[in-house]
């Protein structure tokens, strides 16, 4: 029987997959490809990803997240106590009007999911999430618990404006002081009668900003239409999550890079600030992680440049499976995510492997489609700024 694979099959557009509030004015900008992203059409890239790639580092680009980046929101009397429980880190350090980058844990300490965390009050919390059901988690972890919390997904929809020049759009829309905005902070905002919470965070590794709009239902279009006039003048286009600026970056993806079956320590994320033992507030996943971090990991994540001819931008269907990693002809990990990076002219990504095989240097070899290739553990910030004020993460993981 002749072989009838499509390289690339189209993605079916109906009722049961749901529409971010600006995909009616995304699509109008070209959207080539889409994946589903928290049961969203989720917008992938509208040309070629690698100029996508220039227009962020060079310019200023707007981003489709209202589908992809859901928020839960949490809020009631007891939404501090119940919020805390989630996670690791201890919100009794996070101010109203400032956000965390945190993980959702669950008992065995594995990672749930990797949001920012927004206090938008004492007992008002949203979680801008990643790619799984943590409404669901949530609900399950306030049931029987006894606390007085509501939980819910808000009429919220942010979208992303990143770049270098995003301060000169931002600046058109909100006036100078929003550049007042420290990072991992975040200020309310009206604009035309639309009212927005604007957090000073991106997924980019890039100066950026994240606009979350409220009642995004209503005015979605709007805002959209509003973002792309303001960015006229400045260039800005449209483009989807940039993967090659985050891995070039060290910013995981949550669904790759880590899943439920990693734990913070064996993805590189086991700072005394991420998972917090310190404090009085007991969270799920406690005791595991801390036994984790008393007798340590046999895994870690690490960085792997790549042999072979260039790779893809990895958001473009040019990494469809984990690359196997051997070492003298056995297989003892795989590659989670990689891509070519023209800025450094070669193939880098993320690799999980045994601890005793990622020191820096390493020599190991992945399985590409096209055959066996080297891979030599890197560091895994491959690219740092000067400007660099990065956590490693920038926001929720795509």
């Amino acid at each position: 029987m002749a072989d009838k694979i499509n390289p690339n099959p189209g993605i079916l557009l109906y009722t049961r997959i749901k529409k971010s509030p600006y995909y009616y004015g995304s699509r109008r900008h070209g959207v080539q490809l889409y994946s589903v992203y928290n049961h969203h059409y989720h917008p992938r890239h509208y040309g070629d990803p690698f100029e996508e790639y220039w227009q962020l580092l060079e310019g200023v680009t707007l981003w489709d997240v209202g589908g992809a980046e859901r928020q839960v929101e949490i809020t009631g009397p007891d939404a501090f106590t119940l919020t805390n429980m989630l996670t690791p880190r201890d919100l009794t350090k996070c101010d109203v009007g400032q956000c965390k980058y945190a993980f959702i844990t669950s008992q065995e300490g594995g990672i749930i999911n990797d949001p920012v965390l927004l206090r938008l009050d004492e007992n008002h919390f949203w979680l801008s999430l990643a790619d799984s059901d943590v409404l669901l988690w949530a609900k399950g972890v306030a049931y029987n618990s006894g606390l007085n919390v509501e939980i819910s997904e808000p009429d919220v929809g942010p979208i992303q404006i990143q770049g270098p020049k995003s301060k000169e759009v931002m600046t058109d829309l909100f006036g100078e002081d929003i550049l007042e905005v420290p990072y991992y902070y975040m200020v309310r905002k009206e604009l035309d009668g639309m009212d927005l919470v604007i957090s000073r965070t991106g997924y980019s590794g890039e100066l950026g900003y994240e606009l979350y709009l409220e009642n995004a239902s209503r005015d979605g279009l709007k805002l959209w239409d509003t973002v792309m006039e303001a960015g006229e003048p400045h260039g800005l286009s449209p483009i989807g999550p940039c993967h090659i600026r985050r891995i070039e970056g060290g910013i995981l993806a949550h669904g790759c890079d880590m899943t439920i079956d990693e734990n913070p320590y064996e993805v590189g994320y086991g700072y005394k600030w991420m998972v917090e033992f310190e404090q009085e507030q007991d969270f799920v996943g406690r005791e595991a992680l801390k036994k984790v971090s008393e007798e340590g990991v046999s895994r870690k994540l690490v960085g792997v440049e790549l042999g072979g001819e260039k790779l893809g931008a990895y958001n473009d269907s040019s990494m469809p499976d984990f690359f196997p990693v051997h070492k003298d002809g056995q297989q003892i990990g795989k590659v989670t995510s990689a891509c070519y990076s023209p800025r450094l002219d070669k193939n880098i990504g993320f690799a999980m492997v045994p601890v005793e095989h990622s020191e820096l240097g390493t020599e190991l070899e992945a399985e590409r489609p096209e055959g066996i290739v080297s891979a030599t553990v890197a560091d895994r910030v491959f690219f740092k700024p000067e400007h660099a004020e990065q956590e490693l993460k920038s926001t929720t993981s795509y």
